[in-house]
C-alpha cells in the first residue's frame, strides 16, 4: 500500500515538473495528457551487461501527451532527459512533436528513484538504467490503444542520449526486452567512451545523432569513431556535428554564452572497454572502471546555440516524417 501511495504522488507530481510558459498559445496545449507508472529496476553495470534481472525494483513515471486534432493510432516519441533531470528542452521537444501530430512520452527516470540530478555524483545511478527504462516505456506505449507500436521512436539528451544510442544494441534488446523494436533512435550529445562487445550489431532501425563539435562534456570524437565503425558494418547510422556548439546546445533556456557547469563529472578523458563477463575496464590502466577512476574530470561547458538548435529541429522533424510516413 505504501508503495502504491508513493507511486501516485510521483505520477501526479510529474505534471508540475515543467516550467510554465509566460504567455502560452493554443498550439502549445496538448489535447490530452495521461500519466503512467513504469515498473523498472536499478541495476549494477555488471547486472545489466550480463542480463541479471535481480535488481532493485522502482516505479518511475511517464507523461503521455496527445496532439490536437489527431485521430486513429498515432506515432509516438519517447523522450529521455539528461543527468540534470528534466528541463525546458524536454518540454520543448514534446511540444514540437505534438505540433507535428505525434504523441510524446516524457519519462522521468529520477523522481521515482529519489533523485533530482546525478551530474555531480554519477555513482548514484548506473548509466544503463535509463536503457532499461526505455525498454519498459516501450511496453507501456505499445499496449496503449491509441499508439501504433510499429511507430515508436526513442530520443534522448546526454544521459538520455546515451540510452537512445545504445538501446539499439541487439544484445541488450534480446536480454532485456525483445519486443522493444524502436522505429528510430535519436540521440543528442550522447557519451561514447565505452567500446562494448558486439557494439556494431544494432537493430535495423535508423540512428541519427546530433552533437556539438565544441562539446567538452561528452566529446564527439569517440562517437565519431563509433559511427564510422557502424557504417563500415553496413548500419544505418549518421552523426551530425555542429561547429562551435557545446553541450545542451538545444536547450531554449540555456545561456547563449557557454558557461562552465562547476563540479559535473565527465568521462571525457576515459578510454573504456567491456571485457567478458560484463566488466568495464580503463584501457590505459587495465583496471576496472569506477566513478573514482583517475581518468574522470570535472567541469564542462553548456550553452544554447541557436544555429545548431534550429538545424537539429529541422533535421529531426524531416527524419521522423520519413520514418513515420507522415504527410508534409
Amino acid at each position: 500500500m505504501k508503495r502504491t501511495f508513493s507511486a501516485l504522488w510521483l505520477i501526479f507530481g510529474l505534471s508540475w515538473a515543467y516550467p510554465a510558459a509566460a504567455d502560452p498559445t493554443l498550439k502549445d496545449l496538448a489535447a490530452r495528457t495521461e500519466l503512467y507508472p513504469i515498473e523498472t529496476l536499478s541495476l549494477s553495470v555488471r547486472q545489466f551487461l550480463t542480463g541479471d534481472k535481480n535488481g532493485k525494483p522502482f516505479t518511475i513515471a511517464g507523461e503521455l501527451r496527445f496532439p490536437q486534432g489527431a485521430a486513429g493510432r498515432l506515432p509516438a516519441v519517447i523522450l529521455q532527459h539528461g543527468s540534470g533531470g528534466s528541463n525546458a528542452r524536454d518540454e520543448f521537444w514534446a511540444k514540437t512533436f505534438n505540433e507535428m501530430g505525434i504523441a510524446s512520452f516524457l519519462i522521468d527516470s529520477f523522481s521515482g528513484r529519489g533523485l533530482t540530478r546525478i551530474s555531480l555524483n554519477r555513482a548514484v545511478l548506473s548509466p544503463f538504467d535509463p536503457i532499461l527504462d526505455a525498454y519498459r516505456s516501450f511496453d507501456v506505449l505499445a499496449n496503449h490503444p491509441r499508439i501504433d507500436p510499429a511507430r515508436i521512436a526513442l530520443m534522448g539528451f546526454s544521459l538520455g542520449g546515451t540510452s537512445a544510442l545504445y538501446s539499439s544494441l541487439m544484445r541488450f534488446q534480446q536480454m532485456w526486452n525483445p519486443r522493444a523494436a524502436f522505429a528510430a533512435h535519436i540521440p543528442l550529445y550522447a557519451a561514447c567512451p565505452i567500446t562494448f562487445i558486439n557494439d556494431t550489431d544494432v537493430s535495423a532501425a535508423p540512428i541519427r545523432q546530433f552533437h556539438g563539435a565544441a562539446d567538452d562534456y561528452t566529446p564527439v570524437a569517440p562517437c565519431r569513431a563509433y559511427f564510422e565503425r557502424m557504417r563500415a558494418a553496413g548500419r544505418d547510422a549518421l552523426l551530425t556535428e555542429y561547429p562551435g556548439a557545446y553541450h545542451s546546445f538545444d536547450n531554449p533556456l540555456g545561456n547563449k554564452t557557454p558557461t562552465i557547469s562547476k563540479g559535473v563529472q565527465t568521462s571525457r578523458a576515459c578510454n573504456l572497454k567491456e571485457e567478458p563477463l560484463g566488466r568495464i575496464i580503463n584501457v590505459e590502466s587495465g583496471q576496472p572502471f569506477t566513478w573514482k577512476d583517475p581518468c574522470l574530470q570535472t567541469d564542462a561547458h553548456t550553452g544554447y546555440n541557436e544555429a545548431a538548435a534550429d538545424a537539429t529541429r529541422i533535421a529531426v522533424k524531416d527524419f521522423v516524417r520519413t520514418v513515420f510516413k507522415l504527410e508534409s
